[in-house]
């Protein structure tokens, strides 16, 4: 039977997730598996859950095992909001960060409508977007650079807040270099709105690379000027293992930001339990669209990770989590240093989960990818996570999930299969 007709036009728009073809094919205990972002399973407080856990039904009775409010329920909202010094009001839970994510882009964007994003950017952001038929531009298209390309923006972003601005900017000059923005290619309209920007400030997944103050500055500048709102997703800002905080993009423009966080990292992310920051206009309209989503997030989880974040067992659990992490993160870094090849380079993240490799020119990681799966070492091809399927010399590695005594061996296998590429 020929079951397409059925399909609606979205469909054609889903994008497979390369992370969980990989988790349907292989056991991750058989391999070293650098790829997933799954935090390491001994930071999960087993003991804190077991007790909270009593401690809520005890506390709350069946009521915790009822439905509840779609912003989420008072006892978390209050605890999110007195954390991150805002008002209960502006803060809706979510079930997961990724939620927050595909809601954002439900609520703003229409098919065709731009988005803009950094390059690269995380997968599972790209899958939302081009799911609800977006067009998704990077930053660089418009000549704004992050990270080891460009600290500042280049003077020829050409975006319009508004077409009957059309004569405020002229468009962008390309340089003849290929790919996007080659004088073959045709230059982005100047005259497409935007309707907002998504970047990974903190620790990005999946360079690793943290945006500077002057960076978020100029980003919130550019958002201000050209009249487009801001999606700052921030799932790892509190894994920081060395250097110093730099303000988020909501402190510094709360009235056009939406920051997204999670607990998935920093908690346990079986209990699917996220958070949006924002003005109180927009999550009215996020908080109508979760009606028809999922009604409510998961009560029980809810009340158990107020508790835990109201309590000071979070910070106790953090402390012991950004220990092993910075010691992971270390030692993947050494690794790396004692074994890769001549010509590959790699991030020094500050936090967060990941880093990410570039290998010469020449190099294709996915098709690399069979190769190094028959040896028994798993990764992401860094291409997937460009809007273009380019730069694909690159991987992203992931040091937070395998053991520490099984990451040389897993480093010195992946040297290996390089070395063996380049034969």
């Amino acid at each position: 039977m020929d079951y397409s007709k059925f399909f609606s036009e979205d469909v054609g728009s889903f994008m497979r997730s390369p992370v969980r073809e990989i988790f349907k094919k292989v056991d991750l205990a058989s391999i070293y598996s650098f790829a997933g972002g799954y935090p390491d399973a001994a930071t999960f407080p087993l003991d804190d859950i077991r007790r909270i856990s009593a401690q809520v039904l005890d506390r709350y009775g069946a009521k915790a095992l009822q439905y509840g409010a779609t912003q989420g329920v008072p006892e978390l909202r209050e605890v999110i909001a007195r954390r991150y010094g805002v008002a209960v009001e502006n803060v809706q839970v979510t079930t997961s960060s990724q939620q927050g994510i595909d809601v954002c882009t439900r609520v703003f964007a229409n098919p065709g409508d731009v988005i803009l994003t950094t390059s690269p950017t995380y997968l599972g952001a790209l899958q939302s977007f081009k799911s609800y038929r977006a067009d998704v531009r990077t930053l660089e298209e418009f000549g704004f650079s992050l990270g080891s390309r460009s600290r500042l923006p280049r003077d020829n972003f050409a975006l319009r807040a508004h077409p009957s601005q059309a004569d405020a900017w002229a468009p962008p000059v390309y340089e003849a270099t290929g790919g996007h923005g080659c004088p073959e290619q045709a230059a982005p309209a100047a005259d497409i709105p935007v309707k907002f920007c998504y970047v990974i400030p903190d620790f990005q997944n999946p360079s690793g690379e943290t945006m500077t103050l002057p960076e978020r500055e100029a980003l919130v500048a550019l958002a201000r000027e050209h009249d487009f709102l801001i999606v700052e997703d921030s799932p790892y800002r509190e894994l920081r293992y060395s250097g110093e905080p730099v303000p988020t993009i909501y402190s510094l423009a709360p009235e056009r930001t939406l920051h997204l966080g999670s607990f998935s990292k920093i908690f346990a992310p079986g209990f699917r339990l996220g958070w949006i920051l924002g003005p109180t206009e927009l999550l009215d309209q996020i908080y109508v669209c979760k009606q028809s989503l999922d009604l409510c997030p998961p009560i029980f989880d809810q009340y158990i990770a107020a508790e835990f974040m109201g309590s000071g067992a979070l910070d106790a659990n953090l402390a012991k989590s950004i220990a092993l992490y910075r010691a992971k993160r270390d030692k993947m870094l050494s690794l790396l240093e004692k074994y890769m090849p001549s010509g590959v380079t790699w991030t020094h993240p500050e936090g967060g989960l990941f880093l990410f490799l570039t290998l010469p020119e020449g190099f294709d990681t996915v098709a690399l990818y069979d190769r190094a799966l028959s040896a028994g070492v798993a990764y992401v091809a860094g291409s997937f996570f460009y809007v273009d399927g380019s730069h694909r010399n690159t991987m992203r590695l992931n040091f937070s999930f395998l053991d520490a005594s099984r990451m040389e061996a897993g480093i010195r296998l992946l040297a290996e299969v390089i070395r063996e590429a380049a034969k």
